[in-house]
């Protein structure tokens, strides 16, 4: 028992030293003494108010916004901005429950401004941007983006930069205000359906209904190709050594991933082509050859 009564008073003693230093005054914010205690209620309040934001964005997007219909990057969009506003509004509730004087903040606003003014700027920019981006949507994860000489899928959107995940597996982050402040090519902005156009030349002697025909059978017979739009054969022009044309096609399947369906087009047509007995042309130039090779005329020997 004696052993166990010392054990109880060591816990108590050092509780008590916990206490203490918890409650050590650390510095003054206006009228509200800063302690450890403060500190770590502040940090674990924080904590749980990141965790039930991210837990009630979850909640809102995949229970509630899909039973509306809504695309996927939508719903991200509406989310983000979700979680960003709780993240906000508990920040100002948990400062008001611990009775910490806001006034004393505005020294810490004015170093701040001049810190922004200074060195943020691209921060301040990034952040601003994918405030707008994701109010405007102009893009939204799930799209097919070419941004700069960067081209991939958007698979996040956050509140300074954006991840783009490119065919390599290579994820990309680019600052929100180059989605803003340079062109962006998005190929799903209104949906997946993207037009694509490849072109075919073949022979002068080949006749061209037929041309069109065979175009027509391959692009109908690629499961990645769209069978409304129909594909379409276009005649290009009367080439230096070929008829050319151009095979349009509509695809949802192949928007990211075009040259895997050019590639399985081009290998068919090769294919029905050979078939067909169909021949594709390879340059030709024809040559004239009109002076400086003449033949030197014999002369006779005279007879000594």
């Amino acid at each position: 028992m004696n052993t166990i009564d010392t054990i109880f008073e060591k816990l108590a003693d050092l509780w008590e030293k916990l206490l203490e230093l918890f409650s050590v005054h650390l510095f003054s914010l206006g009228t509200t003494s800063i302690t450890f205690s403060l500190i770590f209620y502040l940090l674990t309040s924080v904590l749980v108010l990141i965790f039930i934001s991210r837990k009630l964005r979850n909640v809102l997007v995949t229970r509630i916004l899909n039973k509306y219909g809504l695309e996927f990057g939508t719903s991200k969009s509406i989310g983000t901005i979700f979680y960003y506003f709780l993240i906000v509004i508990g920040f100002f509730i948990i400062i008001q429950a611990t009775g910490i004087d806001l006034t004393g903040l505005s020294l810490i606003a004015g170093a701040l401004g001049v810190g922004i003014g200074f060195g943020l700027q691209n921060v301040t920019n990034n952040f601003i941007s994918g405030i707008i981006i994701l109010f405007e949507r102009p893009i939204k994860e799930g799209d097919r983006i070419e941004v700069g000489n960067i081209s991939g899928n958007v698979v996040k959107i956050s509140a300074r930069s954006t991840t783009v995940l490119t065919n390599d597996n290579i994820s990309i982050i680019v600052p929100n205000s180059e989605f803003i402040n340079s062109k962006v090519i998005n190929w799903s902005h209104n949906d997946r359906n993207v037009r694509f156009q490849f072109p075919v030349g073949v022979a002068y002697k080949e006749d061209p209904k037929l041309v069109r025909k065979l175009l027509i059978d391959v692009a109908s017979e690629n499961h990645g190709v769209l069978k409304k739009p129909h594909p379409e054969v276009l005649f290009e022009e009367f080439g230096d050594s070929s008829l050319n044309f151009k095979l349009s096609i509509w695809t949802t399947d192949y928007t990211d991933k075009p040259n895997i369906l050019k590639s399985q087009l081009y290998f068919a047509i090769f294919k029905k082509f050979r078939e067909n007995n169909i021949e594709i042309p390879f340059p030709q130039r024809d040559l004239n050859l009109r002076s400086g090779f003449e033949q030197p005329v014999p002369q006779s020997k005279e007879e000594d």
